[in-house]
C-alpha cells in the first residue's frame, strides 16, 4: 500500500480509514514543510513584537486577560496538564489513529504554527504505531481540548500510551519504538489540543462504516424483494427519474443491478408494502444524509481551524472561530436520523416476512408449521433494537450549558453527535443481518424461484454462514454469525 502524503488538501474518508485500520503509512510533501516554516517564523516574529496572542503569551478561556511570562515551554505544558480532564473508556486503537492522522493533516493545511519538530513527532508517533490511552468523555465540540490533550502529553512523553498491544508510560512507549519525546515551543501545547480532530477522525470512520452498511443494507433488500415477491417496476428508472430526489436514482439503480436478469419474474401483488415499495427513496436519503456527513468531515480534515490562525503569506496571527463544528454536528444528527428510518424500513420489511404468509409464504417461514415459532421470536428482538436506534437518533447538538465563566457559551457536541451515529451504524447492522436471514428463508421456501446471478450471490453467502431453518432452533446464534461476518465485511465472497 503507498504511503498517504499530507500536502495540506485532499485527505479524504478513504484515506482516514485505510491508516486508522489498515495500517498505512503517512508522509509528508516538502510544500507542507514550508508552509510549517513560514506560519511558525511569522508566530515568532509577532511573539517578539510583544503581540497578545492567545495560548502564547495570555492564559485560555476566561484566563484571557492574564498576561503570561517567564518559561514559554514550561507554559504549554502546564496547558496540557490543565486541560487533562478526559475521563471514561478508552478510545478504539482506530479512532484514536485516525485522530492522530486529523490533526496533521490539519497541521498540514497551515494556520497552527505549530514547530516542526513537534509536527514531524506526531507524523513518526502514527507511523510506529505508538498512540495515546485518550479516554472518551471530556469533549462538549468546542475543540476536542480535553481529549486532545493526551496526545499532547505523549508526545512529551507524560502520560500512558498503547504500544505493541500493550499498555504502558508513554516515555517507554516512545523510548521502545526509538522515538524521542518533544519540547515546547512557544503555543505547541495549545497548537496540539485546539482541534476538532476527535470529531473529524471518527466521523471519517462512521462515514466508511456507514458506507459499509449502506452496501448490505441494499443487498438485504434485493433478496427481500425476490424472497417476497415483490413488483420490481417499481425500480423502473422512468418512475425514479421523475422524482429526482437525491440518491432515489442511485439506489433504484443499485437495487436494479443487483436484481438483473434476462427475465424478471412475475410480480406476486400490484403493489407492495411501502418498506418495500419506497426502498429508493428510503435508501436514497440515507445516501444524500451520508454525502453531506462526508463533505463535513473533509472539510473539517483540510482546515486550518486553529484558534489563534496564523496566516502565514499576510504575516498575521488572528483570533478565530475556525474550530467550532456545528456543520459537522447537523450532518451526523441529520446522517442518524437517516438511519433511523432505513433502520425501520429494514425491520418492517423483516416483519413482513415473517408474519403470516404474504405472497403466498408459509407462515413465520416455517416450513412445518402448527406451532413452530420459526422466525416470529425474532421480531421482538429486532424491536428492542430498532428502539435503540430511535433513542440514538435523538438529537444532541443542542445539549450544553454555558462553561468558562461564559466566555465558551456555546457548543455543537460534536464528538457525541459522531460516536452516537457510530453506534447506530452497528445496531442497523445487526437489523440487516435478521433481514438477510428472513430473506434468504423465503427464498428457499418459494417453490420455482431461480434468483439473479447478484441475488444468488447474496443468497450463498447467507447460506456460507447460516443453514436453512428446517425445525425451530436458536435463531440468535445464527444472527450473530451473520453479524459478525457483516460488521467485519467478510460476508461476501
Amino acid at each position: 500500500m503507498n504511503a498517504l502524503i499530507l500536502t495540506g488538501a485532499g485527505v479524504s474518508v478513504e484515506d482516514v480509514a485505510a491508516v486508522a485500520r489498515d495500517g498505512r503509512k503517512v508522509e509528508v510533501a516538502s510544500i507542507v514543510i514550508d508552509r510549517l516554516d513560514r506560519a511558525r517564523k511569522v508566530l515568532d516574529r509577532a511573539a517578539a513584537s510583544g503581540q497578545p496572542i492567545y495560548g502564547l503569551n495570555t492564559g485560555l478561556g476566561a484566563n484571557l486577560g492574564v498576561s503570561v511570562s517567564g518559561d514559554a515551554s514550561a507554559f504549554q505544558r502546564q496547558l496540557l496538564e490543565g486541560r487533562s480532564g478526559a475521563v471514561g473508556d478508552a478510545l478504539p486503537q482506530d479512532i484514536v489513529r485516525a485522530t492522530m492522522l486529523a490533526r496533521a493533516a490539519m497541521f498540514s493545511a497551515g494556520g497552527s504554527g505549530i514547530s516542526l519538530e513537534v509536527f514531524v513527532a506526531l507524523i513518526d508517533a502514527l507511523n510506529a504505531s505508538v498512540h495515546p490511552v485518550m479516554p472518551s468523555l471530556g469533549s462538549i465540540g468546542d475543540s476536542d481540548l480535553v481529549l486532545m490533550a493526551t496526545l499532547g502529553r505523549m508526545l512529551t512523553g507524560d502520560g500512558e500510551a498503547d504500544f505493541q498491544g500493550r499498555r504502558m508510560p508513554a516515555a517507554k512507549a516512545l523510548a521502545m519504538a526509538r522515538l524521542a519525546s518533544v519540547s515546547l515551543a512557544p503555543k505547541d501545547g495549545l497548537s496540539l489540543i485546539s482541534a476538532s480532530a476527535v470529531s473529524a477522525g471518527s466521523g471519517a470512520l462512521a462515514v466508511a462504516d456507514a458506507l459499509s452498511a449502506f452496501a448490505q443494507q441494499q443487498q438485504a433488500g434485493a433478496l427481500t424483494i425476490e424472497g417476497i415477491g415483490a413488483n420490481q417496476t417499481i425500480l423502473d428508472p422512468r418512475l425514479q427519474a421523475a422524482r429526482p430526489a437525491a440518491g432515489q436514482q442511485q439506489a433504484a439503480k443499485g437495487l436494479r443491478d443487483l436484481l438483473a436478469r434476462d427475465e424478471t419474474p412475475a410480480p406476486a401483488t400490484l403493489q407492495d408494502p411501502l418498506s418495500i415499495r419506497c426502498m429508493p427513496s428510503i435508501h436514497g436519503a440515507l445516501l444524500q444524509a451520508i454525502d453531506q456527513a462526508r463533505q463535513a468531515v473533509e472539510i473539517e480534515l483540510n482546515a486550518a481551524a486553529d484558534n489563534p490562525l496564523v496566516l502565514g503569506h499576510d504575516a498575521m496571527v488572528l483570533s478565530t472561530g475556525n474550530f467550532h463544528t456545528p456543520s459537522l454536528s447537523l450532518a451526523f444528527e441529520t446522517l442518524g436520523l437517516a438511519i433511523a428510518q432505513c433502520a425501520a424500513a429494514c425491520a418492517a420489511r423483516f416483519i413482513q416476512l415473517t408474519s403470516s404468509g404474504r405472497n403466498g409464504l408459509p407462515k413465520y417461514l416455517s416450513p412445518v408449521g402448527g406451532a413452530s415459532a420459526g422466525f416470529v421470536p425474532l421480531q421482538k428482538t429486532m424491536t428492542a433494537i430498532l428502539a435503540a436506534i430511535r433513542h440514538k437518533a435523538n438529537p444532541v447538538m443542542l445539549d450544553f450549558l454555558p462553561v468558562s465563566e461564559g466566555v465558551e457559551d456555546h457548543a455543537t457536541q460534536a464528538p457525541l453527535a459522531v460516536s452516537k451515529c457510530g453506534d447506530m451504524i452497528v445496531l442497523w447492522q445487526r437489523l440487516i443481518a435478521f433481514e438477510l436471514m428472513a430473506a434468504a428463508q423465503a427464498v428457499d421456501l418459494r417453490d420455482g424461484l431461480t434468483l439473479a446471478p447478484g441475488t444468488a450471490g447474496i443468497h450463498a453467502a447467507v447460506r456460507a454462514l447460516v443453514a436453512p431453518l428446517k425445525e425451530d432452533r436458536a435463531l440468535g446464534i445464527d444472527a450473530e454469525a451473520l453479524y459478525a461476518a457483516l460488521g467485519t465485511g467478510t460476508w461476501l465472497p
